[in-house]
């Protein structure tokens, strides 16, 4: 058998896997102590394993089972030669994430990882690593599903519906201060003269996908864990907990950490658990948290807010069959709405709200994708699915929009000479304020903040007089 090292060198163990899940990216980046201690955890292995991409979990369960290290030739042997760089980058991201230590000669798992995954696959323990069920209550029973569904909806979108209200003068339903905080915190939202305000990257942050918008605001909770003395072990090691627990059932608080307790409150602004703070300590996971690391939707499908409601016709004309208020406030966003019925918003794609959208942030890639996304299964018959004339023609005005821009600054002209503007001139560029220069005229344009400066070396120049 021919030797095929595949040594973890330093430009691979630098190579990123650009489809790696966002919190992937962010264990990556912790140290070894604390993935150790997460990995002690069974629910937080399996978590982790689900998250990993499919050769990823090949890997690990080649090696779960295996008492010893394999040696690198004998991996290699099981890899087509086509694939050799995909199975390179996903053994440098375990290594990143410490389930496959370095070393130049075999390949192992973590030992933590192992027995923490293998008995996540066959059971066994007594660590409450996957929730502690409470004791049926026959005066108190648990939420149905139904129930659960309903409340991580109304929570979720009270606060993308504030978001979307925020940028058009809308009184919707305030989310709390803990939420508003990490908006604010997340650059998704800011304050314009006193008013929280959504941002351009809030704009985009509204076409993502609900899953990828969840993770998003999270990931903006984990970077808070230190400034609030919370230990971000027990913070993750909860939301992996959740993401294994089944929807419908009531879980003990009673076990939980000082940090995951705090982080009920929390995490029921966001919809994530129903928590009965004043009867009793338990709390009910909703299907925002059970899907935290699965495939399946976060969300229920809402009355009218199905994936595929919208008809794009190729005179710009939109017909999204919905009544759900949150899917018209986005649209609202590009879109010019003309006609609203009890199941149906009759609009209309035009350059002005083309460009409002593009001043907010949003591009035109996006826009499409958004329409991509939620094209009505009417629309998927067609090739291409939606018209190439409105995708042009949306890209057009993008382009036509980026031709110019506005700098605000001074122009610097009728100098008396071309030795003054040369002095001049070189000035302005050794203190990095000229934004642009035309020496065929003697012109050049400067930002504002460096006209005081510029206009006091004129000063000292001329002996007093400046233009």
């Amino acid at each position: 058998m021919p030797s095929i090292h595949l040594h973890l060198s330093s430009q691979e163990s630098q190579t990123e896997d650009t489809n790696a899940h966002l919190l992937l990216l962010f264990l990556q980046s912790q140290s070894q102590t604390i993935l150790t201690r997460l990995y002690q955890r069974p629910s937080s292995s399996l978590s982790i394993f689900r998250l990993l991409s499919l050769l990823q979990q090949q890997i690990v369960m080649a090696m779960l089972w295996l008492e010893s290290a394999i040696t690198f030739p004998t991996m290699a042997a099981w890899v087509v030669p086509d694939a050799k760089s995909e199975y390179d980058v996903a053994l440098a991201s375990l290594a990143r994430l410490h389930i496959v230590p370095k070393s130049p000669v075999k390949l192992a798992l973590n030992s933590t990882f192992r027995a923490s995954l293998r008995q996540a696959i066959t059971g066994g323990g007594n660590q409450g690593s996957f929730g502690v069920p409470a004791p049926p209550d026959a005066r108190d029973p648990p939420p149905d599903v139904d129930t659960l569904d309903s409340f991580a909806l109304e929570q979720w979108e009270t606060i993308l519906h504030y978001m979307v209200s925020s940028g058009s003068g809308g009184n919707p339903a305030r989310p709390s201060n803990d939420v508003l905080f990490l908006l604010e915190r997340s650059g998704l939202m800011g304050k314009l003269h006193g008013v929280l305000r959504i941002t351009s990257a809030g704009f985009q942050f509204l076409l993502r996908s609900p899953h990828a918008q969840l993770w998003d605001l999270l990931l903006q909770y984990l970077h808070l864990t230190e400034e609030r003395n919370m230990d971000i072990v027990e913070i993750l090691s909860f939301l992996f907990m959740l993401s294994t627990m089944e929807i419908g059932r009531e879980y003990s608080a009673e076990d939980l950490s000082p940090s995951q307790k705090l982080m009920l409150g929390d995490l029921r602004d966001y919809g994530l658990v129903s928590y009965k703070v004043l009867l009793s300590a338990r709390f009910s996971p909703t299907r925002l948290a059970t899907t935290l690391t699965s495939s399946s939707p976060p969300l229920p499908t809402s009355s009218g807010a199905q994936d595929g409601f919208i008809i794009l016709e190729t005179n710009y004309r939109i017909y999204a069959y919905t009544d759900n208020p949150l899917q018209t406030a986005v649209l609202n966003l590009f879109v010019t709405l003309k006609y609203r019925f009890p199941n149906l918003v009759v609009g209309i794609i035009t350059r002005e709200s083309v460009k409002r959208a593009l001043s907010n942030g949003i591009s035109a890639d996006q826009i499409i994708s958004y329409l991509m996304a939620h094209a009505h299964p009417q629309m998927h018959k067609n090739n291409p699915l939606l018209p190439v004339t409105v995708q042009d023609q949306i890209r057009l005005w993008e382009l036509e929009r980026n031709r110019l821009k506005s700098q605000e600054g001074y122009l610097y002209m009728d100098f008396a000479s071309q030795a003054d503007y040369e002095l001049v001139l070189n000035y302005a560029k050794s203190i990095g304020v000229v934004v642009w220069e035309n020496p065929q005229k003697r012109y050049f344009f400067g930002t504002p903040d460096g006209h005081a400066n510029i206009r006091e070396f004129i000063e000292r120049r001329s002996g007093g007089s400046s233009r």
